[in-house]
């Protein structure tokens, strides 16, 4: 039985999942959780197989709370479920070791095929999110910034601390640690200050 843990912060979405899985026969929903720090203790706490991923909430994000638990109980499996598919919030999360990455949009049948291949270790990615990772594998990486690395350097240039740019981007200070971190070896920089300045000098800041 693959215990499933549903992590969002609408109710009625959560109880829309819920009654997505009753009826399936290899698949018990043990809890639920409004936001990411929630999922987080209760995933751990009721031993969850599979994790169901809001992105973005208040508080800890998805992004933050799914590589939390990656580092915690590793072989727990995370799986994204949202309905932003952009490659700022499609490559952080896979980044931060999500195993899948399916839209809202998705039909319960997928749902449920979904969860059993998380379950079993094996990636799942919707058609456009597949697109976006191999636009991102084909093209050269050295120096090129994502938008959403290009969203956190301009923060960073204009004196903002972690903290201060992950509210303006609604993503967890944890998110931007990561983000800076690629910034730096895409950069070829080891801090902030010579992040903004290499920056100013590709003519990625104005």
């Amino acid at each position: 039985m693959i215990r499933l843990l549903i992590v969002d912060d609408h109710p009625i979405v959560r109880g829309g999942l819920r009654d997505t899985f009753a009826n399936a026969e290899d698949i018990v929903v043990v809890g639920e959780a409004g936001d990411g720090a929630e999922g987080i203790k209760r995933a751990v706490a009721l031993a969850a197989d599979v994790v169901l991923m809001d992105l973005r909430m208040p508080g800890t994000d998805g992004v933050t709370a799914t590589a939390t638990l990656r580092e915690r109980v590793p072989d727990i499996r995370v799986l994204i479920l949202t309905t932003f598919d952009s490659e700022g919030d499609v490559l952080p999360a896979i980044e931060a070791g999500a195993i899948g990455y399916l839209l809202k949009d998705a039909v319960p049948d997928e749902l449920m095929r979904a969860v059993r291949a998380a379950a079993r270790g094996e990636a799942v990615l919707a058609p456009s999110v597949t697109q976006h990772l191999m636009g991102h594998v084909r093209r050269p990486s050295a120096g090129v910034l994502t938008d959403r690395e290009k969203q956190v350097l301009e923060l960073v240039a204009n004196g903002n601390s972690n903290r201060e740019a992950a509210a303006a981007l609604f993503i967890g200070e944890a998110s931007i640690k990561t983000h800076l971190q690629h910034i730096y070896d895409k950069l070829g920089v080891r801090d902030r200050a010579s992040a903004v300045a290499e920056g100013y000098r590709r003519r990625l800041l104005k």
